[in-house]
């Protein structure tokens, strides 16, 4: 059985096999502000409320007051 005439560095094999692992993070719209968003990840919406799950768990200050 033939053998590599030079052996290859860890780095280089690693390298290698890194690039197709990667994949993009999985976006969801919200159905009530049609704003797209991390799925399962709350967000702040364009008013500056918090909101999660098509709920607001952090409303946003008035600049006003």
């Amino acid at each position: 059985m033939p053998n590599p005439r030079n052996k290859h560095s860890k780095r280089r094999t690693r390298a290698r096999r890194t690039h197709y692992k990667l994949t993009p993070p999985q976006l969801a719209r919200d159905p009530q502000t049609g704003e797209m968003h991390i799925y399962h990840h709350a967000y702040y919406d364009d008013e500056g409320n918090l909101r999660y799950r098509g709920k607001i768990l952090v409303k946003a200050k008035d600049e006003l007051e």
